[in-house]
């Protein structure tokens, strides 16, 4: 167990079956154990808010993707069933119960994958911001990656995380400032080519392993939030309808979810908006 000089809440580490170590946060108790998995190139800390105001009623334990944050580098695929491996088997590794999954952008992309595979993975789902209702043809899907590529071009990965994260905010927040240092502190200390491997395997990834075809097989009652105004979900250069159209079309092929759209409020909900994600979370949850 560790402290950072950035972080207040301690970090954890466990080795999974596959032999990566994983670094996670773990406050808190309850009856219910909330799994909180991040999106694209963040980590556990971009919960920071939700551990914060919702320890007091449940355990809260936030990951860090492997390759992501504190977690261990490695030759990995970074593919979408790969991460979902990954979270099962750590649930497992810590012998968690009544498991909420809570997957933010990439990472609730992530979890509906695992629970179409397995079936009694969590007994409840939360999607805030969820890759993977946004569909994708074939040509779309190589527009959507030359795109990306493009702009890697023209930017350093430093600049690019900063982009990525402003542009994920309605009204970019001054304290989101610390939780970038931090991304860039750890991307510094590892190698640069690895950090953009993983990044472009994921968007590959999203890309290439859809879940929306199969979300009638979810059969966990589901909560999901999206921001009225995020930005990135749809990508309305290859789509141009509203972030509500997305949601409501995945909302639609879920067995039992409800949709809350957060008003003025981006991508990053849990960060911009966390006192309305804490307060439908502890409604859902009970």
């Amino acid at each position: 167990m560790i402290h950072t000089a950035h972080h207040k809440f301690a970090i954890h580490h466990t080795v999974l079956s596959n032999g990566s170590k994983m670094a996670y946060i773990d406050e808190g108790k309850g009856a219910y154990t909330l799994v909180f998995v991040h999106g694209l190139a963040t980590y556990g800390r971009s919960w920071q808010h939700q551990i914060e105001g919702l320890k007091e009623h449940y355990r809260c334990v936030a990951i860090d993707l492997p390759g992501n944050g504190y977690s261990d580098r490695g030759k990995h695929d970074y593919s979408i069933h790969f991460f979902a491996g990954c979270v099962y088997d750590f649930i497992q590794k810590l012998g968690l119960k009544n498991v909420v999954l809570v997957g933010h952008s990439m990472g609730g992309q992530v979890v509906m994958h695992l629970l179409q595979h397995v079936h009694d993975a969590a007994i409840k789902l939360v999607l805030c911001a969820p890759a993977g209702f946004e569909t994708f043809n074939a040509m779309e899907s190589g527009m959507y990656k030359s795109a990306i590529s493009m702009l890697d071009m023209f930017s350093t990965e430093e600049n690019s995380l900063k982009q990525s994260v402003r542009t994920s905010f309605f009204k970019y927040p001054a304290y989101a400032d610390e939780m970038v240092e931090e991304l860039i502190h750890i991307m510094r200390s590892h190698s640069i080519r690895n950090y953009r491997h993983m990044v472009d395997a994921c968007v590959n990834a999203m890309l290439d392993e859809p879940v929306f075809d199969k979300l009638q097989l979810i059969e966990q009652p589901a909560l999901v939030m999206y921001g009225e105004r995020d930005a990135l979900i749809p990508n309305r250069w290859i789509h141009p309808v509203t972030t509500q159209h997305i949601a409501e079309d995945g909302v639609r092929k879920l067995k039992d979810a409800k949709l809350e759209m957060i008003p003025q409020c981006g991508h990053f909900l849990q960060l911009e908006k966390p006192h309305l994600v804490n307060v439908a979370i502890r409604k859902f949850v009970g």
